[in-house]
């Protein structure tokens, strides 16, 4: 059995893979995993510290831990433990955060510090503010991403926000000389050795030590994930992030080494990753489904990359350009690349995904460590309605009226009392009548 399967998109192998891929979420929120997340939420929401300290004991390898100083973790002693991190890795989480801030200055820019519009004795604003306190959540577990803590850090501190937390895994942080560093280099000084449900909890609700948070950001487990669910609400989440994935739409022209290349780069992350080819071209599928074949077996994450292109992924055969559009705004992916002239020009028609990158030379990868948008994107589906991490994830808009004329008023207050009569709200009605008439 090939590790890439090629099917038509249309026929009944293509449609259970379609089906299979649009059901990915509920396969990370069983309801396994929702019944526990609402166990562990709960008891940390109850038990502050202590539930906190029991939680880390058992799910993050902390059993040393006595005291809540014991889960505060800070750079290490020293040169921080950052001896081992050679210049090149130096220098590339400089370009990251170089280009992450580049890119959400001018979002931040583009989006603008509200606006004042004046008319007939009334003033009518829009105030945006900086969330004062936010949570990010740097998972651990199969990998250690200090990537991830650039691209939700970086547009936290863009949109002006003052106090940054991280949660992270302390088995994580303790082995990762590379995330000590980067999350010196971003300045960020209070991280939690804590992960899973209870490190969501911990920030949503605060505890004795843990200040709770405004909106917690940045991707996670099952664990994680069903937590964010249970505490929206409470403070903002970022959005319920399930297994990655990538869409590649190419014309047979595209170099098949490079499609696979990026494949296998997305099918790496989790046995639930989802990769898939769309072509109009058989012949390009198989010369895809072959480079797979001949690149798998020396990457030391195979085992996981098998099980992912087994489970969600494939290359999927569509009738022309316009069924690949439809298909991937069907999917609606995380990442969605668009190679071959014909494909490329077609872009604007490419609507539903969290990133796009367009051209042979902008592989996903580019989008994961150093092109500048954050790579805490929407997936499973959900990018047909969500939005990728941005400063205006960090910003609150608040609403302002100011009545300055007593005509006005009196216009305001005649309506006004006039609505609130017809909905059977008196003392509404009453408030609004008392300005008629005012000095």
């Amino acid at each position: 059995m090939r590790a890439l399967r090629i099917v038509h998109s249309d026929r009944p192998a293509g449609r259970r893979l379609r089906r299979r891929i649009a059901l990915r979420l509920a396969t990370v929120l069983d309801t396994r995993v929702e019944r526990t997340a609402r166990r562990i939420v709960a008891a940390i929401r109850r038990g502050g510290d202590a539930a906190l300290l029991d939680a880390a004991r058992a799910h993050d390898g902390c059993a040393a831990a006595s005291t809540m100083a014991d889960l505060r973790l800070a750079p290490l002693p020293g040169d921080g433990g950052w001896r081992n991190v050679t210049p090149a890795v130096q220098d590339a989480v400089e370009l990251a955060i170089e280009n992450v801030g580049h890119f959400h200055r001018a979002q931040l820019r583009a989006a603008g510090d509200g606006f004042s519009v004046e008319c007939a004795g009334v003033t009518l604003a829009e105030v945006v503010q900086p969330l004062a306190r936010v949570g990010l959540y740097v998972p651990g577990g199969r990998a250690s991403y200090p990537s991830t803590a650039i691209m939700t850090a970086v547009p936290a501190q863009v949109a002006g926000v003052s106090e940054i937390v991280v949660a992270t895994p302390a088995r994580t942080y303790l082995a990762q000389p590379v995330l000590r560093y980067t999350l010196a280099r971003l300045g960020v000084d209070e991280i939690w050795g804590v992960g899973g449900a209870h490190a969501v909890a911990a920030l949503a609700y605060g505890t004795e030590s843990v200040r709770r948070v405004d909106a917690i950001a940045g991707p996670g487990n099952a664990w994680v994930t069903a937590a964010k669910r249970q505490v929206a609400g409470v403070v903002a989440i970022d959005g319920l992030m399930g297994p990655s994935e990538v869409v590649i739409v190419a014309g047979e022209e595209a170099d098949a080494e490079w499609i696979a290349a990026d494949l296998l780069a997305q099918a790496e992350h989790d046995p639930r990753a989802a990769a898939l080819l769309v072509t109009t071209s058989r012949r390009l599928a198989v010369r895809v489904a072959t480079a797979v074949e001949r690149q798998l077996p020396a990457l030391a994450t195979a085992e996981t990359a098998l099980a992912a292109l087994r489970g969600y992924g494939g290359a999927l055969l569509v009738a022309d350009l316009a069924a690949a559009v439809a298909l991937a705004s069907e999917i609606a992916p995380e990442h969605l690349q668009l190679v071959g002239a014909e494909v490329e020009a077609a872009a604007p028609r490419f609507g539903c995904a969290g990133a796009v990158f367009v051209g042979a030379r902008t592989p996903e990868v580019f989008g994961d460590y150093v092109a500048g948008p954050s790579h805490v994107l929407p997936t499973c589906g959900t990018a047909r309605f969500a939005s990728g991490l941005s400063v205006e994830s960090f910003r609150r808009r608040t609403h302002r009226i100011e009545v300055h004329e007593p005509a006005a008023a009196e216009r305001f207050a005649t309506a006004a009392a006039a609505l609130a009569e017809a909905e059977g709200l008196p003392a509404h009605a009453a408030a609004a009548a008392a300005r008629r008439g005012g000095a």
